[in-house]
């Protein structure tokens, strides 16, 4: 009669390792997947959705409906005039944005607090608001003597003031961490400060630059309610893209507002994937650099 052998006990360290609970911060398959799930629906609800029926409406008449909705010639000039001012006001706030950083973080001075809340106004001010108050100081009844309602300097003026804010506060925690101790190192070896600036600090704060004005181009795109007083609303000199949308649903051209919708969606998409592939290169390079 064979004896059947009986494993041995299993050991202290064996049981204590199978009843040691599971590490903080871990979590459940099940958890991770319900997590997954209710972000997915969330965005689905609140921005898939929506881009979905927004770009079926406007290939409601096909493709060449589209087309022909997108390159009508008031359709054409309101997306140059959005396209060009944008670009202007982006590259303004790349050079202004980085010096008020700059101030802000370099230099001590009365009121500095103030100006820190004033540069954030943009972001909770309703742009509307902006409209009023840059059309009664640059207006016909202007109290400094300047009129540039109706032309495009007021629309450089109404973006400028609500794109702002993206350059300084893309730059000012990148300035607020660089290392000085490499500036006082230049400036010691008879560097100048232009110099200093130009190779030292400029290539530090470059993605950070990028990636600010990057924001401000796509805010400036979809701008409505700064511009919709101070501008005019001219077709072909001073009509925006969201100035047009809103006019072609007035009329009841609801294919064209969506096919111009759509590429103001894409021209703001292409933008911001841009924005994030480079700021990942960057990543990867200080990386591979560490």
């Amino acid at each position: 009669m064979t004896s059947v052998a009986t494993p041995p006990p299993p050991s202290p360290a064996v049981e204590a390792a199978e009843t040691v609970p599971p590490a903080r911060g871990t979590r459940a398959p099940g958890g991770r997947s319900l997590q997954v799930g209710l972000v997915v629906t969330w965005l689905s609800v609140i921005v898939l959705l929506p881009l979905a029926a927004l770009t079926a409406k406007s290939f409601a008449g096909g493709v060449s409906g589209f087309w022909d909705a997108v390159t009508a010639p008031t359709a054409l000039a309101a997306l140059r005039v959005t396209i060009l001012v944008s670009v202007a006001v982006a590259l303004l706030n790349a050079v202004m944005g980085t010096l008020i950083a700059w101030v802000l973080v370099r230099d001590d001075f009365p009121g500095k607090k103030v100006v820190n809340v004033l540069i954030d106004l943009p972001f909770a001010l309703p742009t509307i608001v902006a409209s009023i108050v840059l059309l009664s100081l640059y207006g016909p009844d202007s109290p400094v003597g300047i009129h540039i309602n109706a032309t495009r300097w007021g629309l450089v003026v109404a973006l400028a003031f609500v794109t702002l804010p993206f350059v300084v506060r893309s730059v000012q925690p990148v300035l607020l961490e660089a290392d000085r101790e490499v500036e006082q190192a230049a400036a010691s070896l008879g560097a100048s400060g232009p110099t200093t600036f130009r190779r030292i600090v400029l290539p530090t704060l470059a993605p950070a630059i990028i990636s600010g004005t990057g924001l401000a181009f796509a805010r400036a795109i979809g701008e409505y309610g700064s511009v919709v007083l101070i501008g005019g609303n001219i077709p072909r000199e001073t009509q925006v893209a969201s100035q047009y949308i809103q006019q072609a649903i007035e009329i009841d051209q609801p294919v064209n507002a969506a096919a111009v919708s759509v590429t103001l969606l894409a021209i703001a998409f292409v933008t911001l994937f841009v924005l994030r592939v480079a700021a990942g290169r960057g990543r990867r390079r200080e990386e591979e650099v560490r």
